[in-house]
């Protein structure tokens, strides 16, 4: 439970589009530097391995390898300093913490990637294969009977 209090000095302060991305996303988080009085963008890449945190105190944490070593950044969500995040490659996981990549080097490290579900076939409920069923029939009458 959150004090209502603090929830309306915070929301003033909070991104009106917070970015959208999962544990497991490959992603780049694009960052602003500011060098005495010239800003650029640097980009860096990595996997979010977590999540935490709510409000303006949510943050999540990006790792990466880079020289053979593991380095990780930590980003507040609602950071003005953060321009954008760009979800690269979306991966599947079933936890909230992959700690468990820190262990890991190579092609180990790569978590399998999301499935796309086909809009068509999601809203009506069916099958792919009796989707094709389907779409054969139109296309070739002489199909029509024998699907059913």
């Amino acid at each position: 439970m959150i004090n209502r209090i603090l929830e309306n000095v915070e929301k003033p302060h909070l991104k009106a589009e917070p970015p959208q991305f999962d544990i497991g996303d490959t992603i780049d988080v694009h960052t602003r530097i500011v060098e005495g009085d010239k800003e650029r963008i640097q980009v860096f890449s990595g996997t979010v391995i977590m999540r935490k945190g709510r409000g303006i105190n949510e943050t999540f944490t990006v790792r990466r390898i880079v020289n053979n070593e593991g380095v990780e950044r930590i980003f507040p969500v609602h950071s003005p300093f953060i321009a954008k995040v760009v979800v690269r490659r979306g991966g599947e996981s079933r936890r909230a913490k992959l700690f468990y990549l820190r262990d890991r080097v190579g092609k180990s490290v790569r978590l399998t990637e999301k499935r796309k579900v086909k809009r068509d076939d999601a809203q009506t409920g069916a099958a792919p294969k009796e989707k094709a069923v389907e779409r054969a029939a139109a296309e070739t009458p002489e199909l029509a009977g024998s699907a059913t």
